[in-house]
């Protein structure tokens, strides 16, 4: 069979790829145009030429090319998002959004498809959408290592990064400002200046100048509280009641131990290996760290309650920093013979971390900010997680305490209602951003 007959595009589209890499687009162009004689619905030449006529103005041409290689592509975002930013020079904006976000429902990491979306919502005066969308393409972007300066954005993208953050910076403080507003007019707008001082750190407005370098918080910081990694017991009147009740918790703990189905693995990862980065063991016993929830991000365990009514009780009376969606967090710790939890960091100092140990065998620690603390049954300790902390279980019994987030004593009731507030729209904001919430 004569070679040529069964292969009637010869090389067109190396010639065409050779072209480019020599900067001749006119021969790139002609061996793209005899490609499409034999394959109408190719990618890369419909691309290719629509390209072409969006340089020589020719809008409408390029958008019918990209839309034959939408037809015969459906799943590429590389065309769609091509087709959107084609119908942005046309200022069909409607055109594009649509476009643009089924680009990003197949790749949501496209940054620059994100950055556009934010442009197109922009012009239909979709302003919190536009908000969202810009927040996300920065986000996405720097998460890659890219638009973290003039060095890591392409130069003909740096005026509309710039644009995109001049605008996220104005529209979170807009919104997250807006929130305060009702508690300024329920508590005085003089109530909630730490508040306003916290925001403005969040942001990146006013900096945090931490009075003891050992604090890092991962997410809030609250300034003019104590920078301490333990707090006072005198703080926490509670504690009385919780303490008298060690005997009738650790009963109810005896009976959840006897049925370990219901424990759950404290860390949500993927892989033995993400476990290792936060766990390690002493000995030859898998490193392991569970859970009994009674609340986990703020939501209720009903039957977990309900199995523990005596611990529930006495749970509900301490100050839980209650907020939508995020917390309290308290539960059953579970940790394993010779397992050892690896030092981090927690998010925020506007809640602390209250144990209340139950069994603690011999050589077991907690270790916060450097000062080591030995946990003794039936007597609370309290912390603040934002100090690097660790804790070990080097005996060859299971250890077990109760753990609760509590609002930081040093705050004023406007100052936690605000604080609730505040905390829930930032991550109602990052979750429509695909982001998480702190």
């Amino acid at each position: 069979m004569n070679e040529q007959l069964s292969n009637p595009q010869p090389g067109y589209r190396e010639r065409a790829r050779f072209a480019l890499d020599h900067g001749d687009e006119m021969v790139a162009e002609q061996s793209f145009l005899h490609l499409l004689d034999a394959e109408p619905g190719d990618a890369e030449a419909l691309q290719y030429l629509a390209m072409r006529h969006l340089v020589r103005g020719e809008v409408g041409k390029a958008i019918e090319r990209l839309l034959a290689a939408h037809r015969a592509h459906l799943r590429d975002a590389g065309v769609l998002h091509q087709l959107g930013s084609a119908r942005m020079a046309g200022a069909d904006y409607a055109g594009a959004v649509v476009d643009l976000r089924d680009a990003l429902a197949l790749a949501p990491q496209m940054f620059v498809a994100r950055l556009r979306l934010g442009l197109a919502l922009e012009q239909l005066g979709q302003s919190h959408d536009a908000l969202v969308a810009y927040y996300g393409a920065i986000h996405a972007a720097q998460t890659q290592g890219r638009w973290l300066g003039d060095a890591n954005t392409a130069p003909g993208m740096r005026d509309a990064v710039k644009h995109a953050m001049r605008y996220v910076d104005a529209g979170r403080h807009d919104l997250f400002d807006g929130i305060l507003e009702p508690l300024r007019e329920r508590y005085g707008r003089s109530e909630l200046r730490r508040v306003e001082h916290c925001l403005a750190i969040y942001l990146h407005e006013q900096p945090a100048n931490l009075p003891d370098p050992r604090q890092q918080p991962k997410f809030l910081y609250f300034p003019g509280i104590p920078s301490q990694p333990y707090y006072p017991r005198e703080r926490f009147p509670e504690f009385e009641a919780l303490e008298a009740g060690t005997a009738a918790i650790r009963e109810e703990l005896r009976a959840v131990l006897e049925q370990p189905r219901d424990l759950e693995a404290f860390l949500k990862v993927e892989s033995s290996q993400d476990a290792g980065t936060m766990l390690r063991a002493s000995g030859t016993q898998q490193a392991a760290w569970d859970a009994y929830f009674f609340y986990r991000h703020g939501q209720r365990y009903d039957t977990h309650c309900a199995s523990c009514p005596q611990t529930t009780a006495l749970i509900e009376r301490m100050p839980l920093s209650r907020i939508r969606e995020h917390g309290p967090e308290t539960l059953f710790s579970v940790l394993r013979p010779g397992t050892h939890i690896l030092p981090h960091r927690g998010v925020t100092n506007t809640r602390l971390v209250t144990h209340l140990p139950l069994i603690v065998p011999p050589d077991c620690a907690l270790n916060v900010g450097g000062e080591i603390h030995e946990w003794q049954e039936g007597r609370c300790v309290t912390f603040d997680d934002t100090f690097e902390h660790e804790a070990w279980n080097r005996s060859g019994e299971t250890r077990v305490v109760l753990i609760m987030d509590c609002w930081n004593p040093d705050l004023s009731e406007a100052e936690r209602a605000a604080l609730a507030e505040l905390v829930a729209g930032i991550g109602d904001f990052n979750r429509s951003c695909d982001l998480p919430g702190d």
